[in-house]
């Protein structure tokens, strides 16, 4: 079993470049992520309770119900930890790609994936792990892909910042302004032997649905295209352009202009969103229903 619960949100960082990096896409949805920390003070926020008692009482349920593995929750859990660390070895095969491009070095190009198809693909897998922890946190079938939609148009909070650094930091930045059309693209021209090979769904390919890696590619390419629309819904309805995200990260990752299409690959192996938003949202759901259920 993973850490508990309550360790987890304990643990949770209050500053570092995760945090930063968040903070810094506040201008998108302003006021709708606070970084909620430990597990008492979650459970107080959330509750608005004060009684000590019950708080106490509230926080025992929340723990068993995590630790029961018939309910979904520590799968989600690996499913946000393991696509960040995943990703971060993409992130580190991408920017020796770019190196290799901008400098000397350009036999790195032939040992590393080429940055653009490797970024579409990690961006859909994401998304498809989203798609699943929310079918485990909510105990539907893990490709209950109408579910989810359903459900995006409300999400708030930690979740909705989850969501928005997905489109902002895998999709615009890395991929440019039409990012869910070439990722889409590319998915479609992939083969399952390209996709098994990527470092991103080599980590939580055992939970995305599928028999095989073509299956699973079906699964992952039909429900981004489903997601599309929102996406590309919440890029023009907040005005987000890559020249203000790059403007906004300035000062949480040092770089230069000539140097911009690095900030993608940096992202990746730096910023663990899934991550720390995904343990938020596992303690707010599991806070919610324990107070219904006590």
């Amino acid at each position: 079993m993973s850490q508990p619960i309550y360790k987890l949100v304990d643990d949770l960082p209050t500053g570092g470049l995760t945090v930063m990096a968040l903070k810094a896409l506040d201008f998108i949805i302003p006021g709708q992520w606070q970084n909620l920390v430990g597990f008492d003070n979650t459970i107080r926020t959330i509750t608005r309770e004060t009684d000590p008692a019950l708080v106490k009482q509230i926080g025992e349920r929340a723990v068993t119900l995590f630790n029961d593995k018939s309910q979904g929750y520590q799968q989600a859990l690996w499913l946000y930890e393991t696509v960040d660390s995943a990703s971060g070895l993409l992130g580190t095969a991408a920017l020796a790609n770019r190196i290799g491009q901008d400098t000397f070095l350009s036999f790195l190009q032939n040992f590393t994936p080429k940055p653009e198809k490797a970024q579409s693909i990690d961006l859909g897998v994401k998304l498809v792990t989203e798609i699943v922890a929310f079918c485990q946190i909510n105990g539907i079938p893990g490709d209950s892909v109408g579910d989810f939609l359903a459900a995006i148009v409300d999400y708030s909070g930690e979740a909705l910042m989850r969501m928005a650094a997905l489109v902002c930091f895998d999709g615009i930045i890395p991929l440019g302004p039409t990012f869910a059309e070439q990722a889409l693209n590319t998915l479609t021209g992939t083969s399952p032997t390209e996709l098994d090979n990527n470092p991103t769904f080599k980590g939580v390919k055992d939970l995305i649905p599928g028999n095989n890696p073509a299956g699973k590619l079906g699964f992952i390419t039909d429900s981004f295209a489903a997601t599309r629309g929102w996406m590309e819904t919440f890029v023009s309805s907040h005005g987000i352009t890559r020249d203000k995200l790059l403007g906004n990260l300035r000062g949480v990752i040092e770089f230069t202009d000539d140097k911009a299409d690095y900030v993608g690959a940096l992202l990746d192996m730096n910023v663990k969103y899934y991550r720390h938003t995904g343990i938020q949202t596992l303690a707010r759901r599991l806070v919610e229903r324990a107070v219904a259920e006590i």
